[in-house]
């Protein structure tokens, strides 16, 4: 059995801070393949699937829930999106899967800001208690995405909090993914703030704890001293779309008899679900099932 994306959740300095942590490098991964995207283009969608599913437990309540993100700049990747639901399942895409930046000279890590920009805007979607959709958004800080949800949720729902996201990229697919946010709740208390801030200066790369001490070694570096407790069991999660072959026909629908029957003279049409390039044939049997219909209906 393969690696297992998955949430912890708990509080820690005698809940007064709120916690999550997510494992999620066989989901970005999963959307790697997918969408045959290069390394830094892999860690930037890996980042912002991250942050859409942190953002679906924070923001939302309801099971069925789902938060979507947008970060569109001035870089070359074009702009990002995905979407979290609070049941553990995410999907997305990059306007340009195959653009690519060189390594920083300074760090050697993969420069994500570069590709993102900062010429721009993060914009996050979601439902209120009325289900009426509201979308707030902020201008990007860096484009290196985990400080851009950080002035979102501080400027935008005025929830103070500390975001680290990382995606360990190799030459096989992505070898570690994940993030971590911590909530302020009010009554923390400075000595508690300091502690935390002094924890979160003093971490290595977030993938490198991961890599050598699990998700359980990034929560206890940065909540060193802070006394975590973990709440209920893990949540697992999972790229996964809500696309359908069902849907693929239905889209059909759009057009005319006769443009499904020039389809269906040439074999048949594919459509491609941009959220997770799952590739659906609509044959021409159904094509021409699609006009006998609309030939009965009228």
């Amino acid at each position: 059995m393969g690696r297992v994306s998955y949430l912890l959740i708990g509080t820690a300095a005698f809940d007064t801070l709120r916690v999550l942590a997510m494992d999620t490098t066989a989901l970005t991964e999963e959307a790697r393949a997918r969408h045959h995207t290069s390394p830094t283009a892999t860690a930037a969608l890996g980042r912002s699937l991250t942050a859409a599913l942190l953002l679906a437990q924070v923001l939302s309540k309801r099971p069925e829930d789902r938060v979507g993100v947008r970060i569109q700049a001035s870089g070359t990747i074009g702009y990002i999106v995905t979407e979290g639901g609070r049941d553990g399942s995410a999907r997305g895409y990059v306007k340009h899967p195959e653009a690519d930046l060189p390594p920083r000279a300074s760090d050697g890590k993969l420069d994500v800001g570069g590709l993102v920009g900062t010429d721009g805007e993060i914009s996050v979607t979601r439902l209120l208690e009325n289900l009426e959709p509201y979308t707030g958004s902020v201008p990007l800080v860096s484009g290196e995405i985990a400080e851009d949800v950080a002035m979102y949720l501080s400027k935008s729902e005025q929830l103070p909090s500390a975001v680290l996201l990382g995606v360990l990229v190799s030459a096989s697919g992505v070898t570690q993914a994940g993030g971590l946010l911590i909530q302020t709740i009010p009554g923390v208390t400075d000595e508690t703030l300091e502690t935390l801030e002094a924890n979160l200066r003093a971490m290595p790369q977030l993938t490198s704890i991961m890599r050598d001490q699990g998700l359980g070694g990034v929560v206890a570096r940065a909540l060193e001293g802070l006394e975590f407790i973990a709440q209920g069991e893990t949540l697992p999660l999972e790229f996964k779309c809500r696309c359908s072959l069902e849907r693929a026909i239905n889209a059909m629908t759009f057009f005319s008899d006769r443009e499904r029957e020039e389809m269906a003279l040439s074999g048949g049409q594919e459509v491609v679900c941009h959220w997770c390039n799952e590739h659906y044939i609509v044959t021409p049997d159904l094509l021409r099932a699609m006009n006998d219909s609309a030939t009965v209906a009228n």
